[in-house]
């Protein structure tokens, strides 16, 4: 079991930057990738980034490409998704996803919402 604990949402102007963070405790040794997803109200959950846990590769999403970065902390358990240049399509609840071999887990999200 890995428990996944995300914080540093909250409301921003357009152009702005956030970090979002995602701790995570439990079995994390067996975690293969962590990644970031978000879900718009009225729209299904998307992926937005993702860092492999072994080599330390990440990927995004072409919507956010350029603008945010995915990094981690090893000797903290956490993983922060660096958000800038946010627009209001960025507004959305974010959530954090480890994916072991046996199953994935999500946490709990954390609401983002880019507004002036």
């Amino acid at each position: 079991q890995v428990q996944l604990v995300e914080s540093g949402g909250g409301l921003v102007q357009p152009g702005g930057s956030l970090r979002l963070s995602c701790a995570a405790s439990g079995n994390i040794f067996s975690i293969l990738n962590m990644g970031w997803y978000r879900q718009a109200p009225g729209k299904q959950r998307e992926w937005v980034a993702r860092m492999s846990t072994t080599g330390g590769s990440t990927y995004y999403a072409d919507s956010v490409k350029g603008r945010f970065t995915i990094s981690r902390d090893n000797a903290k358990n956490t993983v922060y998704l660096q958000m800038n240049s946010l627009a209001p399509e960025d507004t959305a609840v974010y959530y954090c996803q480890a994916v072991q071999t046996q199953g994935q887990y999500w946490g709990q999200g954390t609401q983002v919402t880019v507004s002036s």
